[in-house]
């Protein structure tokens, strides 16, 4: 789910390609800082759908200066454009209340394979836009991405209809930030991507606010420390780390060090939640993702 975000960077200029050890530790480091997103989450004291109401209102006065920093407009949107704009932002508030819940009832490792699934029903958008059945690797991928989500939900089923249901929150989570990219897709032609986070961040925080009062969740926090580490983690150091490095490599690159969230993600869920996995939990994860990494390419 986080990736597709920071891939849509559109900077005004383009500086010196900096060395390749700095951009391939620039793109695993942000992979892994939006891993431990969905740890924070768990450790919040607010509820889930709270705590994504803090990741984007403690990121707000941060995104305005990356904006400004990277030459990219806040104003001049026409009306047509800003309706697209809030369309897409109440999409993305409901993606992360999806996910957040998600995260709480099922394993991190399912969570952050399932969220990431945005890039798989975009591919399965395309063929339907294009009016084309799928070619080569492509059906292999859809092959990958069903059989594997088969197994890791039966299994979240053998723990409880919990797990299952907190998989369908994260699979419902893929699907709407896939909604969201489409929604904006013309306005990143006009925008960068930071600028565009700005507003999105706008309409998206009192979408989030009015749904965690909604639910009954306690929304101010007592204890700061998650909260504080989400929006620090996922909103700037992950979104920052992968618009810095997102563009000097191609889309199959890109496709496998998303691996690597899955993994630290399943590493920390067992040892901090004793989250074990099971060998037909890892040939589950393995199938989901090598489609999240056939389907980026594609």
């Amino acid at each position: 789910m986080e990736i597709e975000g920071a891939a849509q960077a559109n900077l005004v200029t383009d500086p010196p390609r900096p060395a390749a050890w700095l951009l391939l530790v620039a793109l695993l480091g942000g992979n892994i800082a939006l891993a431990l997103g969905p740890w924070f989450v768990r450790e919040a004291d607010t509820g889930p759908v709270s705590a994504g109401f803090w990741r984007l209102f403690l990121a707000l006065p941060f995104l305005v200066m990356l904006a400004r920093a990277n030459g990219q407009r806040l104003g001049g949107m026409g009306a047509k454009t800003l309706g697209l704009v809030a369309l897409g932002a109440v999409t993305f508030a409901l993606d992360l209340a999806s996910w957040h819940i998600g995260i709480g009832m099922t394993r991190l490792g399912n969570a952050t394979l399932f969220g990431n699934a945005g890039s798989i029903v975009l591919l399965f958008w395309g063929f339907i836009a294009a009016r084309m059945l799928p070619r080569g690797l492509e059906w292999l991928a859809i092959a990958f991405a069903l059989v594997g989500a088969a197994i890791l939900m039966g299994r979240s089923l053998e723990i409880s209809t919990a797990t299952l249901i907190g998989d369908l929150f994260c699979l419902a989570a893929g699907l709407l930030y896939a909604v969201y990219l489409l929604t904006l897709q013309g306005a990143r032609g006009q925008f960068g991507s930071w600028s565009l986070l700005v507003w999105v961040s706008l309409f998206g925080c009192p979408v989030l606010l009015g749904l965690a009062v909604l639910l009954g969740e306690p929304v101010w926090p007592t204890d700061w420390t998650p909260v504080i580490g989400l929006f620090i983690g996922s909103q700037l150091i992950g979104q920052g780390l992968m618009v810095f490095s997102l563009k000097y490599f191609p889309p199959l690159v890109v496709g496998l060090a998303l691996l690597t969230q899955p993994a630290v993600a399943s590493a920390y869920g067992w040892l901090a939640f004793g989250e074990t996995l099971s060998a037909l939990d890892i040939v589950g994860m393995v199938l989901v993702g090598a489609a999240l990494a056939v389907s980026r390419a594609r």
